[in-house]
């Protein structure tokens, strides 16, 4: 019998593409206020260097603007992209299937990664503790532990206080989000939401339990459970 469904948050509940578009035009704006470039302008260029590679898009754009820049320019940068209050919403699908399963009795967790202050700060623009039970940031236990170890799970397992084959983890990252089936009976979920990390490989080959294509069609698939 299940008890409690386990979110990943990027890609999962939340559009990353979202979140990476607020956090550039954070970015242009505060570079605007400096002189550099007109807001729209460096907002288009960012996004535009993200769809070539997502790798020093900082680095990037002041090689564009033949603008010189130090370390400590990037590293400044990255402090207020990762820091920003981003403008971002659940899916709308994501609601409503929280409503729902509380009212099934069922307990509701958050398994994210990424850095602390960036998943604290769309947690927060979320009000998601208004919706969970439980909500691990891993980066908070140690870098370490982000997925696919399975310290969180252990955590949030206790913390719920059910058995592992009581729990569903839904995600969407082949990498990590469904290896900890390898390791504890946890039932997984990919939501296929089209998102930034949806090519990755499988970890080991590892694959989900079920795959879905939105959370309406998992509480179809819940409501047909073994």
């Amino acid at each position: 019998m299940i008890k409690a469904v386990i979110f990943d948050l990027d890609d999962t509940l939340i559009s990353e593409r979202k979140y990476i578009e607020s956090g550039y035009k954070h970015i242009a704006s505060l570079l605007n206020t400096q002189g550099i470039g007109k807001q729209d302008d460096v907002y288009n260029m960012l996004s535009n260097l993200f769809e070539e590679s997502p790798i020093n898009v900082f680095n990037r754009l002041f090689e564009s603007l033949n603008l010189s820049y130090t370390t400590s320019d990037i590293r400044k940068l990255v402090n207020e992209y990762r820091n920003h209050f981003p403008t971002i919403n659940f899916f709308d699908d994501v609601v409503p299937c929280l409503n729902e399963l509380r009212k099934r009795g069922l307990k509701l967790g958050i398994i994210t990664d990424g850095y602390a202050s960036s998943q604290k700060a769309k947690l927060s623009s979320l009000s998601a503790s208004n919706y969970f039970n439980e909500i691990i940031v891993t980066d908070e236990l140690g870098r370490e532990y982000w997925k696919p170890h399975q310290k969180p799970f252990e955590i949030i397992k206790e913390k719920l206080q059910v058995e592992y084959e009581e729990m569903i983890y839904i995600g969407d990252n082949p990498e990590k989000d469904f290896y900890i089936s390898n390791i504890y009976p946890i039932k997984t979920i990919r939501i296929n939401r089209k998102g930034v990390y949806r090519n990755r490989d499988y970890m080991d080959g590892i694959r989900e339990h079920y795959s879905i294509e939105n959370l309406d069609s998992f509480l179809m698939l819940l409501d047909n459970w073994d």
